[in-house]
């Protein structure tokens, strides 16, 4: 008969007190049944100059018997950041913050810290780049009260740990988990097997406690986060911070187990840091005095819960070498190709012999179909060039067919284009308007 891998003790799950044998009553808080069985692994195998304590093994339990954890969300004290993580950091979930050097991930963080540290949490800040006289110089220069954070610089996981252990803090910050490294791994940081074992250890930390994790990673030239793919699977929540030409910073989730993947968080960065953009809906719309140039068209566009006045812009010139190319960063190559031909199509206006760059201004993505309708109008008036009329603004997905097809939320658009000033509104028919149908009559309207 094999050999059982654990032994059963009793513990109470009032007070946690573990004997071997089980009593109707704790002897340590005189609750009456709340002994439970529990099986403790001897074989359990922890991390170096951990100790080598035995631990729990974990059974199923009924889902319906699961209590919902309440009060689960930590503010950040930031409102944009709040905003991105679905309404606040989610307790016992783990965040990795990735970005290009130097765009204020640890200034972000470091803002971060400050304001949960208001609130009484106590914060641990690890990090394996700076050292503790360079964080209290950005703190001081951004004008932050530093009561309630703990500084650990070091990239030793083992430090780590035993820091983890005795504050227990609330809120955690690893700037960056590329730094640390473990001596079970190897001893070189960065490394596949490092990123991997290092974050599991931090994870598991977090995930046993009601703990806030966020750990920064570098990224690679095209964006991405540096490191096994893996690594974005183990977190709960995956965050890109960018750039665009100014100082405006975006931070939008690529992955979010605790909200929505929509919403965007927009800051601009100043000597004093990063200041939440509070009401961005025309940001991204460039202030003329004049009358609008061709190749231009304003759309209203959802990102999560907020609308955005944007412009499009165009520009057609002759193909080099006879093959024609799309130029198109914010806004995708196969889309604004797909739009083309549906006005080569359908107006008979040719694209196929043109180079074609198109743009948004403010450095914003655009992937909604809602756009499709301002980007044919851009496209045309930048082809044609003939600017599209001043205070128009267009919205609706264009089919193969021609059509401008309905899109969601058309109130709150026309709604916010309205607030901006904009006097011509154009959208698509539904059942309450009687808007543009299709490429030709948006075409007319906007053209003649």
């Amino acid at each position: 008969m094999a050999k059982k891998s654990g032994s059963v003790s009793y513990r109470c799950s009032n007070c946690g007190y573990t004997q071997p044998r089980w009593l109707g009553r704790c002897p340590e808080c005189g609750e009456w049944n709340s002994l439970e069985e529990i099986i403790i692994d001897k074989n359990n195998v922890t991390p170096a100059g951990r100790g080598s304590e035995a631990v729990e093994k974990q059974k199923p339990v009924g889902l319906a018997s699961v209590k919902a954890q309440e009060n689960s969300r930590l503010s950040t004290g930031i409102d944009e950041f709040d905003r991105v993580l679905g309404g606040g950091a989610t307790k016992r979930s783990a965040i990795l913050l990735g970005g290009e050097p130097g765009i204020g991930k640890s200034t972000l963080l470091l803002q971060t810290a400050a304001s949960v540290a208001q609130s009484g949490a106590v914060v641990l800040y690890i990090s394996g780049e700076e050292s503790a006289a360079q964080i209290k110089e950005r703190a001081d220069r951004l004008e932050l009260s530093c009561n309630g954070i703990s500084i650990l610089c070091t990239s030793r996981l083992e430090d780590s740990l035993d820091a983890l252990d005795s504050l227990n803090p609330a809120f955690v910050i690893i700037d960056s988990i590329q730094t640390i490294y473990s001596a079970e791994a190897g001893i070189i940081p960065g490394t596949v097997n490092q990123l991997k074992y290092c974050a599991n250890e931090f994870i598991s930390w977090a995930k046993e406690r009601d703990t806030v994790l966020i750990m920064t990673a570098h990224v690679t030239k095209e964006g991405t986060i540096a490191g096994p793919k893996s690594l974005e699977h183990m977190v709960d929540t995956v965050i890109s911070f960018e750039r665009n030409a100014d100082d405006i910073r975006f931070l939008h989730a690529q992955k979010n187990r605790f909200g929505s993947v929509d919403e965007i968080g927009i800051f601009s960065m100043s000597e004093k840091g990063l200041t939440p953009v509070l009401n961005p809906a025309s940001l991204f719309l460039t202030q003329r005095k004049e009358n609008q140039p061709a190749g231009v068209a304003c759309t209203p566009v959802f990102e999560g819960s907020r609308v955005f006045l944007v412009e499009i812009q165009a520009l057609t010139v002759p193909a080099k070498a006879s093959v024609s190319r799309i130029y198109s960063e914010k806004i995708d190559s196969g889309r604004v190709a797909r739009v083309a031909a549906v006005i080569e199509k359908r107006c008979g206006l040719c694209f196929s012999d043109q180079d074609i760059y198109v743009n948004v201004a403010g450095g914003i993505k655009l992937s909604e179909s809602a756009i499709d309708a301002a980007l044919a109008a851009a496209l045309y008036s930048a082809r044609t060039d003939i600017p599209v009329k001043n205070g128009t603004a267009v919205f609706g997905e264009l089919s193969l067919a021609g059509e401008i097809r309905p899109v969601n939320k058309a109130k709150q658009r026309i709604k916010a284009a309205e607030s901006l000033g904009f006097n011509q509104i154009l959208s698509p028919q539904d059942g309450n308007n009687q808007g543009i149908a299709d490429i030709k009559t948006l075409i007319k309207t906007i053209f003649r």
